[in-house]
């Protein structure tokens, strides 16, 4: 099913030959409706190839996944990057949010003698410091999650060590070449916590936090035990993350200039998460797939319902939740200047592209 929409005639509308799209390896529309191969049918009789970064050689093309620097390109996944290429005044727009449950937890190693929050006064949390990559969302993930759990058990950032593990390896490999292939594997995913993993079985760190697939996996391999549950708490204000909620966005120019694109891609991607509400066991094996774990840590990593909810909105909690992480980072020096959260959202493609998927 092609979702085109109403042309605009429009004698000097640019021409676009291709469109490109990064996704993390996190649940996402996007992840299903690349697996299922929509978005290159929608645009194929356009003449429009669209095509992962990783279809790419180029580092600087693969890199756009934090900067959103590559042309009439859309990325759906951890709101940390583009928050970062915002505040450094990219033109990219908001235009989409979605929240899917994950694990997320403080960990330690049986017999540290830290049960709970408050045991954490004097010790050692690890943290990955990624020395070779622009934005460091990792580092800025963890460090959120530490300060809700020291506020549970009574402490503060003062109260505890902060030891960065180096990791000199980037985020964005260089691997083959791939027309739909995601820029992380189940090899990428692996490697993204190695170092304070490591750290932490050497006893160099007392607790790290875990997020993700990560957490199931390292429960069956290193029997870790849960300091604090984030995904627990009722406050969701506590559970937003890099991935929570996960944000849909899109290149400035293309949006200017060629918005019926934009709808078309958007209500693809919607008719993706509708999809997956109906197809339960289908969408746990494309995500396990995508977030490179196996298919059965998909519910424990992100809940057994993480197919139902997918769709992504534009809601005032979620937008809210944005603010939350933008103050966050700004407070915590991972960005230099704050922007008004909802100057950056542009809400016409979501709106027109529920209408054009109901049409």
């Amino acid at each position: 099913m092609t979702l085109t929409s109403h042309p605009t005639e429009a004698a000097d509308r640019r021409a676009v030959s291709e469109l490109w799209y990064t996704r993390c390896p996190v649940p996402t529309a996007s992840s299903v409706a690349i697996s299922q191969g929509w978005l290159d049918d929608e645009f194929a009789s356009d003449g429009i190839t669209v095509a992962s970064l990783r279809a790419s050689g180029a580092t600087t093309v693969r890199e756009s996944h934090f900067d959103h620097t590559q042309a009439d390109s859309f990325r759906q996944g951890g709101n940390i990057p583009p928050i970062w290429t915002r505040s450094r005044g990219n033109d990219l727009r908001l235009i989409g949010l979605s929240w899917a449950e994950q694990y997320q937890a403080i960990v330690t190693l049986p017999g540290s003698g830290i049960d709970g929050p408050e045991d954490l006064r004097g010790r050692r949390f690890g943290r990955t410091r990624h020395v070779n990559d622009k934005i460091d969302f990792w580092h800025a993930s963890a460090l959120r999650g530490l300060t809700w759990a020291l506020r549970a058990g009574g402490l503060g950032l003062e109260d505890v060590q902060l030891v960065d593990v180096e990791e000199t390896q980037p985020f964005v490999p260089a691997h083959d070449a791939s027309h739909s292939g995601s820029l992380f594997g189940a090899y990428t995913n692996r490697r993204l916590q190695a170092a304070e993993v490591l750290a932490l079985i050497r006893g160099e760190v007392d607790a790290i936090y875990v997020a993700g697939g990560r957490g199931p996996d390292l429960e069956a391999f290193l029997d870790v035990h849960r300091v604090f549950d984030i995904q627990a708490q009722d406050d969701r204000e506590l559970r937003i993350s890099n991935i929570a909620p996960v944000a849909l966005t899109v290149s400035g120019r293309l949006l200017d200039e060629r918005p019926d694109l934009v709808t078309r891609y958007v209500a693809a991607s919607l008719r993706a998460a509708a999809w997956a509400k109906d197809h339960e066991r289908e969408t746990h094996r494309i995500l396990g797939h995508e977030v490179g774990i196996a298919e059965e840590l998909s519910a424990p990593a992100y809940t057994p319902e993480v197919h139902s909810n997918l769709a992504f909105s534009l809601d005032d909690d979620l937008v809210a939740a944005i603010e939350s992480q933008r103050d966050f980072l700004l407070e915590h020096g991972y960005i230099a200047e704050s922007f008004d959260v909802r100057e950056w959202i542009a809400p016409e493609p979501l709106a027109q592209g529920r209408t054009l998927l109901a049409s």
